[in-house]
């Protein structure tokens, strides 16, 4: 305990705790309403706010330090809603999972809520009072002894604080770590060019892409982009306009894999090898590897189609791929003329690189740091397990932790400073491309928080520095005439217009010196981050925690993925434990066995095993962090892999449906051969009579068309349905009983075999089907038609008989059994703050009744009210359900199918066009775009 001057101590009184306690509570209750500052709606603000109408503000929220821009939904004074921002360059106006689910983490009752001292209640006063004899005593040696961490930094502002530090504090060190790195990347990059640099792929001038371990269509910061680039150049296949072909060759199942148009599954270090091929195709006159004669002819057939498309062919290296193999890859790409640019990376403005985690390990295990502030880093968790860092953290004499939980890091610290939510800060960011953002706060802060920006600006004296002067302080600098009103419009547009950065004109790329690889010893494990808890940072979001993994559709938890093969020969079925041992280190996992894994290789994601992640997110899954190396982050070669006596259930929401010959009737494949040639899915609807009615249109009659060939399964639009629609979390212990309450899921239909799969997304609402099977079982007609063709639950009639539900082909219905949201949920989340994020437009459900899709019915609701009072009628186009909002690859359509000029209307008739089930005769109001597939002629079929 540190005794400041004057003697006395910052130990906590029982007084001073309670009063610290009142004033908590007075925070949250005043904190429902707009910041003190000036916040900018995105649409035109009315002359009087009005009561339960929705506000729009342009914002944007960080992603491994990246932004994404979005439009954060507020009414009265409480945002519970995100959507993208379609003038942000990397949103795009959709959103990705973990942008949808930023508005549970500002509500989550397990965010950190004050200053604190040992894990004791503080205030901010207390910690500044231990703080500034320190620094003044760092002033006086030039800062030796002091260190800071961080994740990646884009920020202009932060930049700036940064370099002011450094300034002041000439000895100081900084080091950076990013758990989801691109280290490989820019060291790839250093080889090739003499200097890191940002790269920039664009795949919407790509023809032909070829991915090397990569996963573009992934999640991560740049998945929007990447998912409408990708897009661009195939979803004018009806007009029979050229498009791009994509070939994945990766050693384990991802989301690029899924829509690729041919796969092949190989282990990392052929893939190493595959990028030589290539570069010996192009005149690089390497060692050639010794590989298969399916994968040269593979290869071949792939470097012919990019050699056939120079300027617009790609080629994609990914994280597990060797520093070397990246250089190689920007070799290869400039002898293709790829669609590539180049940057400076952001944090290339402070003037010196960081320093790795290695050297702050070493560092602290040197007793040469005296004080270390971590700003939005869990080191104690997610830094490889050799670097021993929770062990070397709570060696430091004078420790800040500034982070929005009190993490596995934060309980090591002397001091913990509880961060604002993006949603509730003022802050600055830049996307993958360089373009900057404002980040404005829709609500003041629920807590006693405060910004990074205020914690850096108090090591340099300034103590009661507002982030918001801050931010503008940095943007002040720059001399912009006429600032206040430039001020105005970056607010309301979201986006700082010419802010991108400056492409760089490259030198010729060095080839590297590369070699074949040698074969590996044992099972290899790859590394990957998770598809819905992404590093481990979103662990503790409850929303996040229950979404369905795309490929596995695991909840709560991870597993090790092994392939049919491996799973066979090691004697392991989904479900049994293994300890997995490497140098020395073991973790406990259970194994699920999933197609398309490559011999001789695993995988398992990261983000889980947390001990301090909260009441939600602690104690499930493997830490895979633990058998992490800093060399080589991604791969872990040499792994025992031991059976246990033990068992573990892999909670499950969907199955992965492969059944022979019915596959086509459910999810239809066509290819761009036989599109091109006049072909059509074959029609499946049902011409028997039916004994229901005809049901009076007015002259609305609203209907949705899902393109399955876009929709690459991220999840989006299962997160912004849960958002929009108040659809409860029902806990591990619920969903093992089969008791999920999503009202949208994406199934994944697989037409290939164990050992070469072929799967595709189809997201699954309600069908509005006009001969509906759930209604006429109901007998107190809460499921009924209205007059615009919705199939309407009326909740305050529904007894709970659940015969909609056994009568539902599509088994979309969801019945509560119990008050999930109202007295009976999962964990903390009956807490007050939660219920702050609720959409009040939408009833909250509770126990006994069933619910399922509405269509948004209260959108539609809202615009049919406006249209109404401007005497006309909705627009196409104007109602955009929560799910297409959400959508990066406008994979969904919704519309009037009265209005002939409709886009929902017109899609009905293309050839792809068909109706899931519908030989039963339900007449869905839902129905689809058959996926397709533009296949290489030159591939033999059983190698795609």
């Amino acid at each position: 305990m540190i005794t400041p001057v004057g003697g006395q101590s910052d130990e906590l009184t029982r007084r001073q705790a309670l009063k610290l306690l009142a004033t908590q509570i007075a925070l949250g209750l005043a904190s429902c309403g707009k910041p003190d500052e000036e916040i900018v709606p995105y649409v035109r603000m009315p002359e009087r706010l009005v009561p339960g109408e929705p506000l729009r503000f342009a914002t944007s929220l960080p992603l491994g330090g990246y932004a994404r821009g979005v439009l954060g939904i507020s009414i009265d004074g409480r945002p519970i809603k995100v959507e993208g921002n379609p003038l942000h360059p990397a949103s795009l106006g959709a959103t990705d999972v973990f942008a949808e689910a930023e508005i549970f983490s500002l509500y989550d009752p397990g965010r950190s809520r004050t200053v604190l001292q040992d894990g004791s209640i503080a205030s901010w006063d207390m910690f500044l009072k231990a703080l500034i004899p320190q620094l003044e005593r760092f002033r006086t040696i030039g800062g030796q002894g002091l260190s800071l961490l961080t994740g990646r930094i884009t920020s202009p502002t932060l930049i700036h604080q940064l370099g002011l530090i450094l300034k002041s504090y000439p000895q100081a060190r900084w080091y950076s770590y990013e758990p989801v790195s691109d280290d490989a990347e820019q060291a790839g990059a250093t080889l090739a060019f003499g200097r890191a640099l940002q790269v920039l792929p664009h795949l919407d001038r790509a023809d032909v892409i070829v991915t090397l371990d990569a996963d573009p269509l992934g999640p991560g910061p740049d998945q929007i982009r990447n998912a409408r680039g990708w897009l661009e150049g195939r979803k004018t296949v009806e007009g029979q306009q050229a498009f791009s072909r994509l070939y994945a060759i990766e050693s384990a199942p991802t989301l690029t894999g899924v829509k690729s148009d041919h796969r092949m599954a190989l282990h990392p270090d052929h893939i190493q090898d595959v990028a030589i091929l290539i570069a010996n195709a192009l005149g690089a006159n390497l060692s050639t590897p010794n590989l298969p004669q399916h994968v040269s002819h593979f290869v071949h057939a792939a470097v012919q189609d990019l050699t056939a498309h120079r300027g617009r062919a790609l080629v994609l290296a990914g994280r597990t791929l060797s520093p070397q193999a990246h250089a190689l890859v920007h070799w290869i790409n400039a002898r293709l003329t790829a669609p590539v640019e180049f940057f400076e990376k952001p944090d290339s403005a402070i003037g010196q690189q960081p320093g790795s985690l290695s050297s702050l390990a070493a560092e602290l295990e040197a007793n040469r740091v005296e004080m270390l502030v971590l700003l939005d880093v869990n080191p104690a968790y997610d830094a490889p397990a050799e670097l021993r860092l929770s062990q070397l953290v709570s060696r430091v004499p004078f420790s800040i932790h500034h982070g929005s939980y009190v993490d596995e890091t934060a309980s090591l610290c002397r001091w913990h400073v509880a961060a604002s939510h993006p949603l509730e800060s003022w802050s600055d960011l830049r996307s993958v491309d360089g373009t900057a953002s404002i980040v404005q706060p829709l609500i003041r802060p629920l807590y006693a928080t405060r910004t990074e920006h205020e914690l850096l600006a108090s090591l340099v004296g300034r103590i009661d520095a507002a982030s918001y002067d801050i931010v503008r302080e940095t943007w002040t600098a720059r001399g912009i005439e006429n600032f206040d009103q430039w001020w105005w419009q970056i607010l309301h547009d979201g986006v700082i217009a010419g802010s991108k950065a400056l492409p760089l004109t490259t030198p010729e790329p060095r080839l590297p010196e590369i070699t074949p690889s040698s074969p590996s010893e044992g099972m290899t494990i790859v590394l990957q981050p998770d598809d819905c808890v992404w590093d481990g940072r979103f662990c503790n979001n409850a929303w996040l925690q229950e979404c369905p993994k795309p490929i596995t559709k695991q909840v709560w938890g991870n597993a090790l993925e092994l392939s049919t093969t491996d799973a066979k020969r090691l004697d392991l079925v989904t479900g049994d434990n293994v300890r997995l041992d490497v140098r020395g280190r073991s973790v406990l996992a259970p194994v699920n066995v999933v197609a398309g894994h490559a011999p001789g290789v695993a995988s398992l994601t990261l983000g889980y095993g947390r001990t301090g992640a909260g009441v939600i997110g602690s104690g499930i899954g493997a830490n895979a962090f633990a058998l992490r190396s800093p060399n080589e982050p991604w791969l872990i070669r040499g792994v025992g892999i031991a059976k246990t006596e033990q068992r573990g259930e892999i909670l499950t929401t969907q199955s992965y449906v492969r059944i022979p010959g019915r596959v086509d009737d459910l999810y239809p494949v066509i290819t761009v051969a036989s599109l091109a040639d006049g072909g059509a899915i074959k029609g499946n609807t049902s011409p028997l009579p039916s004994l229901y009615p005809n049901w009076p249109q007015d002259r609305y009659a609203w209907g949705m068309v899902i393109d399955a060939a876009a929709c690459i399964g991220c999840n989006a639009c299962v997160i912004a349905c849960q958002a929009e629609n108040n659809v409860p979390v029902v806990g591990p212990q619920e969903i093992a009983r089969g008791r999920d309450m999503h009202w949208l899921r994406i199934d994944i239909y697989d037409h290939g075999t164990p050992d070469q799969p072929k799967p595709g997304f189809q997201p699954v609402p309600c069908m509005h089907c006009e001969q509906a099977p759930c209604e006429p079982v109901c007998p107190v007609a809460a499921s009924v038609h209205d007059r615009e063709g919705l199939n309407v639950q009326v909740y305050n009639r529904c007894i709970g008989t659940r015969f909609c539900e056994a009568n539902c082909p599509y088994k979309v219905r969801r019945f509560n059994f119990f008050a999930y949201a109202d007295g009976q949920e999962y964990g903390d989340l009956g807490g007050e703050a939660v219920k702050a994020q609720r959409n009040p437009d939408v009833s909250v459900r509770t126990r006994g009744v069933m619910e399922k899709c509405t269509y948004c019915v209260q959108r539609i609701s809202r615009n049919r009210r406006a249209a109404e009072k401007e005497d006309r009628v909705i627009a196409d186009g104007e109602v955009v359900t929560a799910c297409q909002s959400a959508c990066p690859t406008q994979a969904i359509t919704f519309g009037n199918l009265n209005d002939e000029q409709s886009e929902v209307r017109s899609l009905k008739s293309g050839p792809r066009h068909y109706a899931l089930l519908g030989d039963l005769g339900t007449r869905p109001r839902t129905t689809y775009l058959a996926d397709f597939k533009n296949l290489n002629p030159v591939i033999e079929d059983d190698a795609s």
